[in-house]
This record gives C-alpha cells, structure tokens and sequence, in this order.
C-alpha cells in the first residue's frame, strides 16, 4: 500500500527528508498493527463511540490533519511572526499524532478492534513517539505526537503542538461530551 494513497496530506510536507520520515512511520506501524489501511478507512475514529459511528479513522485523523493547517495559515498571516508556524512540522506532526494507536489495538473474538494490553500501558502518544524516533522523526514533530492528547497538559507545548491539540479535541470532544437539547 503506497501511504500517499492514505494520507495524500503527506504531499504537503515540503522537506524530503521529514516527508519520507513521515511516510516509513506510517508503513511501520501498518506492518506491526492487525489493522491495514483499508481497516482504517472503516473503523470508528474512537473506541469511545457507539458501533453506529460514521465517521471513520482516517476522516478524522485527515480532518484533523486539515484543520491544523488551516490554522497555521492563518496564525501565520494575521500574527506579524510572533506566533510563526513551521508549517512542514506542523503537518507532519498532526500526520503523526495518532500513529501509535496502530498498535494499541488488537482484533477481539468477532474482528472488532479494541484496545490490547500494550495499548493499556503505553497510550499512543508515546507509541508513536518510539516509532516515529525509528525513522529520524525530529523532536519538534515528535514533540507534537507527544503532546497532542491530555498527556500533553503536563507539559508547554509548541505553537504547532498547541494547534494539532486543538484541532484534535475541538473535532472529538464533541462526540463525548456535547451539550444536546
């Protein structure tokens, strides 16, 4: 599977070098996970929602992925650079952010992917930062997988690390916690 065919957001990465970084992240864990790509493109994006959930892995994860970017464009036109945005980090790390799930889940006894036991003790933020440092993954996109979930609130976030945050919980916490009347 050719991961520009999963993530073709990967395109935007500007540096070779950090983009191909990116890409065998990817293809490693898809190698050490149960699930494949096609898996991703039909699981709910959260173990937290009922089985009726439509929206899918990978159309939060490239929603998420969207939504960082367009604020990072934004952060960088209206801030006059006090807020400057590494816009190849910032992509890459929101890309990279929830590469560990891949192998916290396991398939129970009816092919349903549910949280295993690695899973248990080591959440994917710091999955995903120990595959991500295999392929030379630097710290400040490692910084991003890291800190991207409440994890993260132990610690200052970059810039960058603060938008793929938000970005990441303004498109879930809604389904968890929403205010319905």
């Amino acid at each position: 599977m050719e991961i520009v065919k999963l993530w073709p957001e990967i395109e935007w990465i500007k540096d070779k070098k950090l983009r191909e970084s990116v890409k065998k992240t990817w293809e490693a864990a898809l190698e050490r996970s149960v699930l494949t790509a096609e898996d991703l493109k039909i699981i709910p994006f959260t173990l937290l929602a009922g089985p009726d959930l439509k929206v899918t892995f990978m159309d939060h994860k490239r929603s998420v992925v969207h939504i960082a970017r367009a604020a990072g464009e934004k952060v960088n036109e209206f801030y006059h650079g006090e807020l400057k945005v590494n816009m190849d980090v910032l992509i890459a790390g929101a890309i990279l952010a929830d590469v560990g799930k891949l192998l916290e889940y396991v398939l129970d006894e009816k092919g349903k992917a549910v949280q295993g036991i690695y899973g248990k003790y080591l959440r994917h933020p710091f999955s995903g930062v120990s595959l991500a440092e295999e392929f030379d993954v630097p710290a400040e996109v490692c910084h991003i997988i890291a800190t991207h979930a409440g994890e993260g609130n132990m610690v200052k976030r970059t810039t960058e690390a603060y938008l793929v945050h938000h970005a990441d919980f303004m498109t879930f916490l809604p389904f968890k916690e929403r205010l319905q009347i």
